[in-house]
């Protein structure tokens, strides 16, 4: 299976599928510092980033849209001294497709860049 973090999101719409179990299950050791919550009857995968100030947090929010901007698949963003939280869904879909997985990759190597 291709790395996550080389795919490229694809477009989706109301009727995508979710990723079933078995997709979980394939998909999540690529990403295994994320947490998959349930936030309003939605799944979301969910991470916060530590960092040691509040503009070193700051450049990897502005990072993160970016890729997210370029990708078309946005997330929640929530921006705090020292620390980022990131969630990503599919708001379409009222919860996971493939495409989070894929974003919450390209998160991640977006952390280790700037580490």
């Amino acid at each position: 299976m291709e790395a996550l973090v080389k795919q490229k999101c694809t477009a989706c719409h109301k009727d995508a599928p979710r990723v079933t179990d078995a997709e979980i299950a394939e998909l999540k050791p690529q990403i295994p510092d994320w947490n998959i919550v349930e936030v309003d009857g939605e799944q979301h995968l969910e991470r916060t980033y530590k960092f040691s100030d509040f503009q070193s947090g700051l450049d990897f929010t502005n990072r993160v849209g970016a890729t997210a901007e370029a990708e078309g698949h946005h997330p929640a963003l929530l921006t705090e001294w020292g620390k980022v939280k990131v969630s990503w869904w599919t708001h379409a879909i009222s919860g996971l497709h493939r495409n989070d997985f894929i974003m919450a990759a390209k998160t991640d190597q977006i952390a280790a860049d700037l580490a």
